[in-house]
């Protein structure tokens, strides 16, 4: 059978990603490896999960198992509700609608407002996942510069004058791969702005709760309600497997997004929702979230100490209070794709930053640096190999 000519044009925009054919370099036996996205598995609250499905099956005992409405297990929704008015977003149970993960509900996205060509606005660097969700939908894209602080309210302000665009991508907190956060004023910048041009901005919040140090910054959605989609998982904060995530968004965006997911799964799994629910009516969250904090804020600790030891003049990294990500920048020229196989061949394993940039020959000299899934001397040693390997790179 041609296959290709059985396939739909915009399949030739879905590509594997090139972080995941480099991780598998890097997953060798031996390997140090701060290339993946993953939570640490010792992170997960295995100890409380026979007590949570004790709970489930006493509550809700086949109910648990069934097909479940689209919008999502009512009891997780009502749990949510109270949870997202803590962090800032005043939402009736009614407003929250529980999706597979945040990847799922990205693609929903794609799906309802991404036509070919139109144009998207995201951050340089962004989070390739999101990319990897649009790119089917066949956009263009938009990069806004950025700094310590996250993007640029000059850049959000000046593609909204400049360009028709069909939404805004932002990932607030501890941003993936950046490990960045937008403070307090820019966001009431950016919510004015938003508002201004009428535009419409998707918060993806993954990471918010993994905060070390430092206060909480509320979400963009709470200035500007009315035009902020807001989605969190989860994945960080309980465990990636169960494919949790929610969102909330004006009514008349949720009709739309409950409808591509009703082409899609049909709902999300119920047992994996009725779990989450009892995690948090069971107040388990603060003791996971202390539990977390524990084991990461050292690995950070770890990994910025160490690059201070073992880095000089002409590298430059980022400073996050929180998240799993630090970003790290060399000198200009030199090339971290090339750089990162001979770093493999000394055991150290990272991911390329050019990955997470929508315009071709960005990022060259960058990397992203992962330190949740690795022990604190691991990090030590891995840091002071990855430093001789650049060294070596830099005088040759």
């Amino acid at each position: 059978m041609n296959l290709d000519r059985l396939l739909a044009p915009r399949t030739k925009n879905i590509k594997s990603s090139a972080i995941r054919e480099l991780l598998k370099v890097g997953t060798q036996p031996g390997m140090i490896s701060f290339g993946g996205g993953l939570p640490a598995p010792e992170s997960f609250p295995v100890e409380i999960i026979p007590e949570l499905t004790e709970k489930v099956l006493e509550k809700y005992g086949p109910k648990a198992f069934q097909y479940d409405r689209t919008e999502g297990f009512i009891p997780l929704r009502e749990a949510l509700s109270e949870y997202c008015r803590k962090r800032g977003i005043p939402a009736d149970s009614e407003h929250v609608f529980i999706t597979s993960g945040s990847q799922g509900f990205l693609d929903s996205i794609g799906k309802i407002f991404i036509g070919k060509g139109d144009r998207i606005a995201v951050e340089a660097p962004t989070y390739l996942g999101a990319l990897q969700a649009f790119n089917a939908y066949e956009p263009e894209y938009i990069q806004m510069n950025t700094d310590d602080d996250g993007v640029l309210v000059s850049s959000v302000e000046s593609v909204l004058k400049k360009h028709d665009i069909k939404f805004i991508y932002l990932i607030p907190n501890f941003q993936n791969p950046s490990g960045r956060t937008i403070p307090l004023e820019r966001r009431r910048a950016i919510a004015e702005i938003i508002e201004a041009h009428d535009a419409l901005l998707i918060e993806d919040d993954p990471y918010g709760e993994l905060r070390y140090r430092g206060e909480h910054v509320p979400p963009i959605k709470s200035f500007a309600p009315d035009h902020v989609v807001y989605s969190s998982t989860f994945s960080k904060i309980f465990a990636p497997g169960l494919r949790v995530g929610f969102f909330i968004a004006p009514e008349a965006i949720s009709k739309w997004l409950i409808l591509a997911k009703q082409g899609v799964d049909l709902h999300s799994s119920t047992i994996s929702q009725a779990l989450a629910a009892e995690f948090l009516q069971g107040g388990f969250l603060d003791r996971q979230l202390e539990k977390i904090v524990r084991l990461y804020k050292p690995r950070l600790e770890a990994m910025l100490g160490a690059l201070a030891n073992d880095f000089s003049d002409g590298f430059k990294w980022s400073q996050p209070d929180g998240g799993m990500f630090l970003w790290f920048e060399g000198p200009e020229g030199i090339d971290m794709e090339k750089v990162y196989f001979k770093a493999v061949e000394n055991g150290v394993a990272y991911v390329p930053g050019k990955f997470f940039f929508t315009d071709p020959g960005d990022g060259i000299e960058t990397i992203r640096l992962n330190f949740t899934n690795i022990d604190e001397g691991t990090i030590e040693r891995g840091i002071r190999i990855l430093a001789k390997v650049m060294r070596h790179e830099i005088r040759t």
